[in-house]
């Protein structure tokens, strides 16, 4: 795995052509903070990155927070098929860690909220995580357009706990009163079909979306940082540049029993610091 990163103050040289600088596992680009660089500076830069990737046999990518905001870079570096580590897997698998920053953050009461999640695509994480929001909230409910995949949870969850499941395709009142709305795959489209709850805070797992009711003032909540309580996560980011989610997500091993996954987080002592939205952080 490599790390990609910009530089302080390249020289004029290093940014006429293009030098990309190979510091053990780092790759530094001739990019300064807040410049946007053109189509084609991205392509010769993605061109030397690939390069130097092949040449290790080495297909996956952590860039910095800098990095990110280039985003014909990043297009080019998808074009290659590159694994870029970006925290979305470890968001879908911290849900419940994340439920309960907001109920603290907002001093929301565990009886009066009720929860919403948006999935068609039941994976094992995502069902692990219904399963324990159950067994903690009084009001889940589910809503998707394939409500024929959880019928056996629904039978299996009132036979075992006596909980029933509330799966709904109800676009007038499913999301009418969810106070927290966790988006799985629907897509933007597809959500704005919804009657919304005006001061809902959404949670978006792999889409950026944009809530299109006018009388809409909730939180839209597109990313996350973390910290990790034992050790540190990585020398690599002393100064800052990298995000932390993104190089915890990498020492995973995400083949692994969800079991195991959430055992050394509940070890790592990962920690929720922050819930960034598109009109501030909560």
């Amino acid at each position: 795995m490599y790390y990609i990163q910009e530089t302080d103050k390249p020289s004029k040289i290093s940014k006429i052509f293009n030098k990309v600088k190979l510091k053990e596992d780092k790759i530094i680009l001739p990019i300064e903070k807040q410049k946007i660089i053109s189509d084609e500076t991205a392509r010769k830069l993605v061109y030397k990155v690939n390069k130097i990737l092949k040449n290790a046999n080495s297909n996956k990518l952590i860039v910095s927070k800098e990095i990110k905001k280039q985003e014909i870079f990043i297009n080019y570096l998808y074009t290659y098929n590159f694994e870029i580590v970006d925290g979305k897997w470890l968001f879908e698998v911290l849900i419940n860690e994340i439920l309960e920053y907001i109920i603290q953050k907002e001093k929301l009461k565990i009886d009066e909220i009720q929860i919403s999640f948006l999935v068609n695509q039941i994976n094992e994480i995502i069902l692990e995580n219904i399963k324990e929001s159950l067994k903690k909230y009084k009001r889940v409910n589910i809503v998707t357009n394939h409500s024929e995949k959880l019928k056996k949870i629904e039978k299996e969850y009132l036979d075992e706990y006596g909980i029933p499941i509330c799966v709904t395709n109800n676009k007038k009142k499913s999301l009418s009163k969810s106070n927290i709305i966790i988006n799985i795959d629907f897509p933007n489209e597809f959500i704005n079909n919804y009657q919304i709850y005006d001061n809902a805070i959404i949670i978006s797992i792999l889409e950026n979306i944009k809530i299109k009711k006018k009388r809409f003032n909730g939180y839209i909540i597109n990313d996350y940082e973390i910290e990790k309580g034992a050790n540190n996560l990585s020398d690599y980011n002393t100064q800052n540049i990298y995000s932390n989610k993104d190089i915890y997500e990498a020492e995973i091993y995400k083949k692994q029993p969800y079991e195991d996954i959430k055992s050394k987080i509940k070890k790592d002592k990962i920690k929720i610091v922050k819930l960034i939205a598109i009109n501030g952080e909560i």
